[in-house]
């Protein structure tokens, strides 16, 4: 019986290493990172929007008052500016899950968190930056492969 005698040296570890992070890499392409960025953060703004309306897309009075008081930005009214989020934070998230003019509605909604983290909750920075580095890998680099703007060749 032949008995084996293994050496673990760094080389190996290092080499080893190597070939894992390689793999990992290799399946875990820039198509699905942008695709679970688009949806990820489409997904938040979303869920916000809804929480503004009933019904298909009627105001709730308690969204009116929110602006009125809570978010009360300078230089908009905020009947006015209900509307512009609320319709924001449903078109711009579904362009994101398809893919459609991505860089724009990305840029729309990271416009929409400089403005909430400037004017209304500016001690939210941890969650904005993350919202931000989102929104920032899609405006700089597209939606990917898996993109209507890519069967399309917006991008």
């Amino acid at each position: 019986m032949k008995t084996f005698e293994h050496k673990i040296t760094e080389q190996g570890v290092r080499s080893l290493w190597n070939k894992i992070w390689e793999r990992i890499q290799a399946g875990v392409s820039d198509n699905l990172l942008l695709l679970v960025a688009r949806v990820g953060i489409a997904a938040v703004f979303f869920l916000s929007g809804r929480t503004k309306v009933t019904g298909f897309m009627t105001l709730k009075p308690s969204t009116y008052e929110l602006f009125r008081t809570e978010y009360a930005l300078p230089l908009i009214p905020y009947d006015i500016a209900a509307h512009l989020a609320t319709f924001a934070e449903h078109t711009f998230p579904v362009l994101l899950v398809l893919g459609l003019f991505s860089r724009f509605a990305a840029a729309g909604l990271l416009f929409m968190t400089l403005v909430i983290e400037i004017f209304v909750y500016p001690d939210a920075w941890p969650t904005h930056l993350i919202w931000g580095g989102l929104l920032l890998l899609v405006v700089s680099r597209g939606a990917g492969r898996w993109s209507l703007d890519s069967v399309l060749r917006l991008a």
